[in-house]
């Protein structure tokens, strides 16, 4: 199959639900025509697959348009889930679908709150910015530290290998860590921060974090995954 046949992803490197569903993408084997966006200028051919213009979307070979990156990377690994990310080792789906449904609700508000506290403040009538994120990192950090009992006893999420759970909440935790990781680093929670390392430093990520140029019209087409 030529690339120009292979289903469209739309991604930025850096965002957490484009890493989460380049992850599952990757770990599949799921072949994609990879096209790089800069968010502040989104291709035309996005906004008109998905009109809220976020990213990762995925057009598939036969039209179908995927705009949430949880449901993209259940189709990938519906097509092929060699680690069974599907199928936590303890526990049940439903179990897994509430873990990342608090990741990207609550946890997800406190650590924008954390990381962009200019952009909230006034939403909550604080004038302190400091004080604001520090708010908020501490409603997060409770949930973290929640992750740490689970992760202390098995290593990860759901078990003693990772799940979908683990791959979809990883990106985020990576984004709460770089905001202050002097700080993050000297926190009681070990095994988050073993899983963390472990994950960061994994050939999965390294393949999924491979820099490209930004996408056009006129742009060689790149495939994803890269192959080995």
């Amino acid at each position: 199959m030529s690339l120009s046949d292979l289903p469209i992803l739309y991604s930025f490197r850096r965002c957490p639900y484009a890493m989460r569903a380049r992850l599952a993408i990757a770990v599949s084997g799921t072949a994609c025509q990879l096209r790089e966006v800069v968010l502040r200028d989104k291709p035309e051919s996005l906004l008109q697959a998905s009109p809220k213009g976020t990213v990762p979307v995925v057009v598939t070979t036969d039209g179908k348009v995927i705009a949430e990156s949880l449901d993209i990377m259940r189709w990938a690994l519906t097509r092929n889930d060699p680690g069974r990310w599907l199928q936590p080792e303890q526990g049940d789906a439903s179990e897994m679908l509430a873990l990342i449904g608090y990741n990207d609700s609550d946890f997800k508000r406190d650590l924008d709150r954390y990381k962009y506290p200019d952009r909230h403040t006034h939403q909550d009538d604080f004038t302190d910015a400091a004080d604001y994120a520090a708010r908020y990192r501490v409603s997060a950090a409770q949930w973290l530290l929640e992750l740490d009992a689970r992760l202390a006893k098995h290593g990860y999420l759901m078990g003693s290998r990772p799940c979908l759970a683990d791959m979809a909440i990883a990106p985020f935790v990576r984004q709460f860590a770089q905001v202050d990781r002097d700080w993050f680093d000297a926190q009681p929670w070990p095994a988050l921060s073993a899983w963390l390392v472990d994950w960061l430093a994994s050939p999965l990520l390294a393949r999924i974090m491979h820099k490209y140029p930004a996408w056009t019209p006129e742009s060689e087409l790149v495939r994803f995954p890269p192959q080995e």
